[in-house]
């Protein structure tokens, strides 16, 4: 299928959509990409900035369309307009904090977008799908590392993740009524990191709600120090422990997910964890950034964060050997890469 295949990815011009279109675009399938603009940058009435990049790497064009998921009828034009093979789905919203404050929007976004997407795609005869879920389908880890055989929906400490549990569950119940249905759920742990070329990377809008651009914005002077949240939990340093994955390594696995799930073979769903498999502590991490910047990292040790846990790392073993999958990228080039991006662009895709 590949060289001719059209996948539409949604949410393609967020941090992992832009990293995953690369990917795409440099194994030969044509892309359209769509995105609300809710959380990517742009110039008055242009492609959205990563997107422009995202060409210049691979010196190809993206077919894009500024669209919202729950629009159903720009939806179906696009569907009419193209021969689209697969969806790799990423739209949606992801601040965990946010999600807290106002679930309703994530639940309307989320699940109701996410609804009227696969109303479309079947409408359509389009039934081949990726689904970009999170860990924190897991909820609150009963055992480590975790599996994909890990309970699911149980313990989810915020909507944001249980708008990804609905959305698995309600896959899983359209391949139990129609059997045309093939969808893979990659379940990731903590991407970070930026493409090598240092043209695209994270670029958080506000204050970022991850660790990695956190500390790059530190380091970049952008932000006085790190608030490091709890540092008496049970692990060798006392600072939360999590499975940091390379972005670039992520977007690889959502092309082995393709290529699987265009198998013959493969029917009904399946779900893979993306991970590395090993845990880093803030510290760890933290430390790793200095020594690939070169910069000291400020930062002050404060209580616990309602909702966080220890430890979460993966077992991605499953994804090794049925995807022929491993992520290969370690903490070192993670940071590396963030600090790249960082430096190249202070300002993210806003730095002239």
């Amino acid at each position: 299928m590949k060289g001719n295949s059209t996948i539409l990815v949604t949410g393609g011009a967020g941090y992992v959509g832009s990293h995953t279109v690369v990917e795409l675009l440099k194994n030969n399938y044509s892309v359209i990409a769509i995105d609300n603009m809710v959380n990517c940058y742009a110039k008055a009435n242009d492609k959205p900035e990563a997107l422009k990049r995202v060409e210049q790497i691979t010196g190809e064009t993206v077919t894009f369309y500024n669209v919202d998921i729950r629009d159903r009828d720009a939806l179906d034009r696009i569907f009419k307009a193209h021969k689209i093979d697969s969806v790799i789905h990423f739209a949606a919203l992801k601040a965990v904090g946010e999600s807290v404050k106002v679930p309703l929007m994530y639940y309307q976004n989320n699940i109701g977008g996410s609804g009227t997407l696969f109303e479309v795609m079947s409408k359509n005869g389009v039934k081949k799908l990726v689904f970009s879920s999170s860990a924190t389908v897991y909820g609150t880890p009963q055992f480590l590392p975790i599996t994909e055989e890990h309970p699911t929906g149980q313990g989810c400490t915020n909507p944001y993740g249980k708008t990804k549990y609905f959305v698995e569950e309600i896959l899983k119940d359209l391949c139990t009524s129609d059997p045309e249905w093939k969808v893979i759920l990659l379940r990731y742990f903590n991407p970070v990191g930026a493409h090598e070329s240092g043209l695209i990377g994270e670029d958080p809008s506000g204050i970022p709600n991850n660790l990695m651009p956190y500390i790059a914005q530190v380091a970049v002077g952008r932000r006085d120090k790190l608030h490091v949240f709890g540092n008496d939990y049970p692990t060798h340093d006392g600072t939360g422990v999590r499975d940091y994955i390379h972005i670039t390594d992520l977007a690889i696995g959502h092309l082995k997910a393709l290529e699987k799930m265009m198998q013959p073979t493969f029917s009904s769903w399946t779900a893979y964890n993306l991970g590395t498999g090993r845990g880093y502590s803030v510290l760890d991490v933290l430390k790793a950034f200095e020594k690939a910047s070169g910069k000291p990292i400020q930062y002050e040790l404060e209580g616990r964060r309602e909702g966080d846990i220890a430890e979460c790392y993966a077992d991605a073993s499953l994804a090794r050997t049925e995807l022929n999958w491993t992520a290969t990228r370690d903490i070192f080039l993670m940071c590396q890469d963030t600090w790249n991006w960082q430096q190249k662009n202070p300002k993210g895709f806003q730095s002239p």
